[in-house]
């Protein structure tokens, strides 16, 4: 496969910087185009950016010029790390000239046409956007709780269905960018509130868990509810989840189901396909994120603590990267994805 062409809108932000390091050494992308705000327009990245990613900066990027937003770029497609608020209207727009977008921004992913994509739970819902191969189209990856949550989930509705879920996040600070959150917040505390975090959680897994239906996405029926906080944790989000199933199960066969669980990416040889998506611990104090959210280079999540509960009736723990599978990791991926399909 020749490599493709790929511009990284937002890429001086610390999303973007993730972007560039996983693009660095991609077998099936080439980093081409570097994009952000007018601030920064002209200028060679390594002078308009403050590293803050780990390691070096990739040598790749350190010379090219920093294109802005309403340039025509010279790309096959593009990753998004663009903010809430600018990414909606710059992502529109590159569709709109051919490429096909893939974006780790909020703005579009509840759009009728924009499929929240994680490969190994809903590849299907490429059906929206396949009319539109060869030309401009926007698939979106999930909030990086939301994301975490569907592959836990995904295994336990594919065996016994879902009939109600209640997460409780413990999410990074990582999550919140640089600089971040204010140390004097945080430090010694916790956060128990993160603007717009719980309504993203309350619909995207209900979305990245429904079906293709009559050319548009049928939400998962079942009820959710979150409570989102922020923790003095650098990377890796914890969630405490309790589901309501809609068949009997036991523990075993819950474990079982977990463990068993592949969704098939990895079948289609796509290079940032963990080998096993979700990975479950016999530990009594696992996961833990500083333990736990680097498995499978950050693309595996990692369930624990399976019990019983007396009001729903099951209850676990997962961790995972919120930067990479929650973040630019799981983006490159659905782009594999939509790439192995023929459809970028």
């Amino acid at each position: 496969m020749n490599a493709r062409k790929v511009a990284v809108l937002g890429a001086t932000g610390v999303v973007g910087q993730r972007f560039l390091r996983l693009l660095e050494r991609h077998p099936w992308f080439r980093i081409a185009e570097v994009v952000a705000s007018d601030a920064s327009r002209g200028k060679p990245y390594a002078e308009a950016t403050r590293w803050t990613a780990e390691g070096d900066m990739p040598a790749s990027a350190r010379d090219l010029e920093v294109k802005g937003l309403d340039e025509d770029l010279d790309a096959d497609l593009v990753f998004s790390a663009l903010p809430s608020g600018t990414a909606g209207a710059a992502e529109r727009a590159c569709a709109r000239r051919g490429r096909p977008v893939f974006t780790n921004a909020a703005d579009l992913r509840m759009e009728d046409d924009v499929p929240i994509i994680v490969p190994e739970v809903n590849p299907d819902h490429l059906a929206l956007v396949a009319p539109r191969k060869g030309g401009g189209f926007v698939v979106a990856s999930g909030n990086c709780t939301s994301v975490i949550l569907a592959l836990a989930l995904k295994p336990l509705q594919d065996r016994f269905g879902l009939a109600a879920c209640h997460v409780v996040s413990f999410q990074a600070l990582s999550g919140a960018g640089y600089p971040g959150v204010p140390s004097l917040d945080v430090l010694a505390n916790v956060v128990p509130h993160i603007p717009g975090e719980e309504a993203k959680v309350e619909t995207e897994p209900r979305k990245i868990l429904g079906t293709v239906r009559d050319g548009r996405i049928v939400p998962a029926s079942f009820p959710m509810s979150a409570t989102c906080t922020r923790v003095p944790v650098l990377e890796g989000h914890m969630e405490a989840v309790t589901v309501r199933l809609a068949s009997l199960a036991d523990d075993a066969a819950i474990v079982e189901a977990l463990q068993s669980f592949r969704g098939g990416a990895q079948d289609l040889r796509l290079p940032s396909a963990p080998p096993i998506p979700v990975r479950y611990r016999t530990e009594v104090d696992r996961p833990q994120p500083r333990r736990d959210a680097a498995e499978g280079d950050g693309m595996t999540v990692v369930v624990g603590r399976l019990r019983p509960d007396p009001v729903l009736g099951w209850k676990f723990l997962v961790a995972g990267s919120n930067t990479v599978r929650g973040a630019a990791g799981g983006t490159i991926l659905a782009a594999e994805l939509a790439v192995s399909q023929g459809l970028a």
